[in-house]
């Protein structure tokens, strides 16, 4: 369950918030425009959450990852921000 102190502490210049209740986070990056969503389904322990994320509205999401807390969640999110705004390195 995501605690009213660690919802209350998300980046509001940063993201817009869709929805943040006690086990989902919806968010959208200001930069990327991305669409995130953070589930806690409290297993395998408490804090845990699972990152979704999707590109468009129109777009299904797709797993991009775990996390032991909803900060933790955040700073991946900003940091494939980061990855997206420097653009893809191609080998």
């Amino acid at each position: 369950m995501f605690r009213a102190e660690e919802i209350g502490r998300l980046d509001r210049s940063y993201f817009n918030i869709i929805l943040a209740e006690e086990y989902d986070v919806t968010l959208q990056s200001k930069n990327t425009r991305h669409i995130w969503y953070i589930h806690n389904p409290e297993y395998p322990g408490e804090g845990e959450c699972v990152i979704f994320h999707k590109h468009r509205a129109s777009q299904p999401y797709h797993q991009h990852g775990r996390a032991r807390s909803l900060g933790q969640a955040v700073k991946s999110i900003k940091g494939h921000d980061v990855f997206q705004m420097n653009g893809r390195k191609r080998s």
